[in-house]
């Protein structure tokens, strides 16, 4: 199975000028808890509602004047969409992350695969118990990504 095949699409990225305040609000409008930053349709890092909290809020900067760049994750973690959701759940494993950005074959973003997709889209439970054991488990020593 391809990771086009589980992934979720129409994805909206954030731009490195956005504010926290922004990228919040559209989290919220989205139902989402993670956007890709990108300049123009190519990915630079992805920023999440915890980032925000954590990086941001918990330091006491102010989030209508904050930038995205400022809390992100930068040198984001892609896949291609023609990858293998086997190869999309090793990098999980490997990287202790939740969700990965897809790009197509211009390095564009085109969707994001998660856990969850890995966990309901497959039906592999082993594949997703193991990604799921390794992220969790180093969760507690590294701190939750």
């Amino acid at each position: 199975m391809k990771v086009k095949d589980v992934m979720t699409t129409n994805v909206e990225c954030v731009r490195p000028e956005t504010t926290l305040q922004e990228a919040a609000a559209k989290m919220k409008s989205l139902n989402v808890g993670s956007l890709p930053v990108c300049e123009g349709d190519r990915p630079i890092g992805i920023v999440t509602d915890r980032d925000i909290v954590i990086r941001a809020i918990a330091e006491g900067r102010d989030p209508r004047t904050g930038r995205v760049p400022e809390v992100m994750t930068a040198g984001v973690v892609s896949v291609p969409d023609t990858a293998d959701v086997r190869e999309a759940a090793r990098l999980m494993k490997d990287r202790q992350i939740r969700r990965i950005v897809v790009v197509d074959s211009n390095k564009r973003v085109v969707g994001i695969v998660s856990l969850g997709d890995i966990a309901v889209d497959t039906r592999d439970d082993k594949m997703a118990g193991d990604v799921l054991e390794k992220v969790s488990k180093d969760a507690v020593t590294v701190g939750n990504r």
